[in-house]
Formats: C-alpha cells, structure tokens, sequence
C-alpha cells in the first residue's frame, strides 16, 4: 500500500491509539481575521477532531470574531494579535485560515520566527513569487513543515489514479485541462482562487511548467491596462473576467486553464481533466469521489480500492473535504522531518502559473518563460 493510502487509513482507524500512544498532543494556534477572511473552510475546527493536536489559543484582530472563535473552540486563551499569542502561548503548529491572501505572508513568517514545528495555511498561499522564495527559504533553514490546504492534494486516491495513468488505462496522456469554478468570479479571480486547486492536481501528471502564454477578455473583447483592478480576497491586482492559458511543460504534455466568468452549470467540471488517447480520468475538486473515469461513454468512479470497486477508507469524506488527510500529513511531516504532501514549494508553482498568466498579458499576449525572472507582481 502507498504511504499516503497507508497514512490516512491507519490514522483514521487507530486514531484512539495513536492519542493514547503519543506522548503529548501537538498544541496549535489559531490565526483568524474575522471580516479579512475569517477562518476559511473549518481549518480552525479540524484540530478538534484529531487526536494528535490540541488547540491552546486563537487570533483575530475583531473583538466581536474573537470572542465568538474562542468561544467555538472551547474557551481557549484569546488574543488580539497573532504575534503576541504566538510569543506567549508558543503553539507547536500555527494554524493561518483567513481566506484573505494580504497578510499571509507576515503570518507565517511571524510563525516561522516564533519557532513553530508546522503551519497550516489556507490557499491561495501568497500574492507574490518574492513573498513564496522567502517563505520556502525560511521553511527549508528553520526546519518548519509548512502544509498549504488545497485538500485534494492529500487524498489517497491520487495514488490510484497516477497508478492508472503510469499503466496506461487512458492510454497516453495528451493534455490536461485545467478549469475553475467560473461563478461571478470567473476570470482573473478564478484563476486565483480556485485554480491553484486544479493547477495542484495537474502538475502531478504534467509536471513543472516552463512556459505561458494567456488570452484575457473582458466582456468578449481582449482586455487592456485600462482594465486592471483590485481583486477581492487580498489577491493583489487582476485583470479580465475570461481566461484561456497554455502552458508547456518538461513533460512535452500541455497543461491548459480556462475560466469564463458566470459560465458555472450543474455538471460543468471544476478541476483538472487528464485527456488521454483512450479516455479521460476527472479530477473533481472537492467531490467525492475525486476521480472519476470516462470511456466507452460511461463514467465509473475510482476509490482507493480501485476502478468501480467499494470505497475501503472509512470517513473518505473526512479525509478530503475535513482537512483530515491534510493536517494528519502535517503531524507525520513534522515527526518524520519530511516536507508535507503540498508543501511552500507546491504552493510556489501554483502562484507561478497564476502570475505566468498575468506576465504573458503585461508582455501583450506573448509566450513568457517559467520560472519568471521579475519575481514581484506582473500587474504592478
């Protein structure tokens, strides 16, 4: 069995073990901003149900928010500020949720320089490639095991699926699109902050880009600098409410993302879609199941047991959409040493084929070489 399907079955099913066994909890602390992207998809909660952590303290700059998190979280200490409670309370693991990317990169710093064992952060990472080679720096010099939430990256079907892939059940493997959810903020907010979800996914097959080359519209006309704005959620500036990418890749496999704003239906796939010779494996963000094949013209769902088999992993749904698989991942990185499953450089390569986008526009639409050289934002 591979370690990620080993990791999650046997924690989940062991779990009263593993607390009884361990010596002590690893304690956490809470980061939040209530009205600045609160507390993102249960990543304060999440600690509650595992056994291996334990929450001592929480964060958030509103008073309001504060008293009601604390109060959640059951009665722990609260503080105003994030860098007095990690100076004072001295968790082992700095939970960062605000959904809100602006203060993420002095969140975890200010984590990283009070001498945390791991971080959670919630995606996007960060709004700058200057802010991710600080980060990764830091990570790799102070030891700290850093874990971003794009959940999916931790499921322990993706084993199953590149296994899949590797012996050639969709033949082989042509392209891999990737798309965002494309509601109200299709286009260049998509893109941020949802297409890292895909991106994640889809370099696994692909691997790293070196190229990208993007068209943006805007109401269905080319986009201009007149057009760039401030996007919401802290992202920085953006630009366009359609996205089409291409980008090239070491594996010769091209790796595209398209995003249209309002463009969303029932059914409409939001993830990456592996496309090979002899069918098309999807992976559904967020779903479950998170992989689905498609050949023959019929659609069978792929578990970790297998192609049409009965899910074994009990809780499946824990695993992925609970964070459990990624925070379990976090607590065997910091034992075992090891960078986590998406760690600061997997968050790096989402934010690079994000601004890839936006420098191909400032550079008129031209193909721009990845990594980029000018590591601040390309919209500045």
């Amino acid at each position: 069995m591979k370690r990620r399907v080993f990791l999650v079955a046997m924690v989940l099913s062991l779990a009263s073990l593993a607390a009884q066994t361990a010596e002590r909890p690893l304690t956490v602390g809470v980061i939040g901003h209530t009205g600045q992207g609160n507390y993102g998809h249960g990543e304060d909660t999440v600690w509650l149900k595992i056994p291996q952590t334990r929450i001592i303290a929480v964060a958030d700059a509103d008073p309001k928010g504060l008293a009601e998190e604390a109060k959640k979280l059951g009665g722990v200490k609260a503080y105003a500020d994030y860098r007095t409670m990690l100076a004072e309370a001295k968790p082992d693991i700095a939970a960062i949720c605000p959904r809100h990317i602006h203060e993420h990169r002095d969140m975890i710093v200010a984590a990283i320089e009070a001498g945390v064992k791991g971080i959670y952060v919630e995606k996007p990472f960060v709004r700058t490639l200057a802010e991710a080679d600080e980060i990764v720096r830091l990570c790799a010099e102070k030891g700290v095991r850093l874990a971003i939430a794009h959940r999916n990256r931790y499921h322990p079907v993706l084993d199953v699926v590149k296994q899949l892939v590797a012996a050639g059940e969709i033949g082989e493997l042509k392209e891999v699109r990737v798309r965002g959810k494309q509601d109200h903020r299709g286009g260049g907010l998509d893109l941020w902050v949802l297409g890292g979800h895909g991106f994640n996914l889809a370099t696994l097959f692909t691997g790293p880009a070196i190229s990208c080359e993007a068209t943006i519209l805007v109401e269905g006309r080319p986009a201009t600098k007149a057009d760039i704005r401030p996007g919401d959620e802290g992202v920085g500036l953006i630009v366009g409410d359609e996205v089409h990418a291409r980008y090239e890749t070491k594996s010769g496999i091209p790796l595209y993302f398209d995003s249209k704003k309002g463009s969303w239906s029932k059914g409409t796939p939001f993830g990456a879609r592996l496309i090979g010779s002899k069918g098309v494996i999807s992976l559904q963000v967020d779903e479950e199941p998170l992989a689905i094949l498609e050949r023959d013209g019929k659609k069978t769902p792929i578990t970790t047991g297998g192609i049409g088999k009965p899910e074994p992993i009990k809780d499946i749904k824990l695993v992925n959409g609970g964070h459990h698989g990624a925070v379990l991942d976090l607590v065997a990185a910091i034992a075992e040493k090891r960078v986590p499953l998406c760690g600061p450089e997997a968050g790096r390569e989402t934010v690079e084929l994000t601004l890839g986008v936006f420098a191909s526009f400032a550079a008129g639409g031209k193909k721009v070489s990845l990594p980029l050289a000018d590591r601040q934002h390309p919209l500045r």
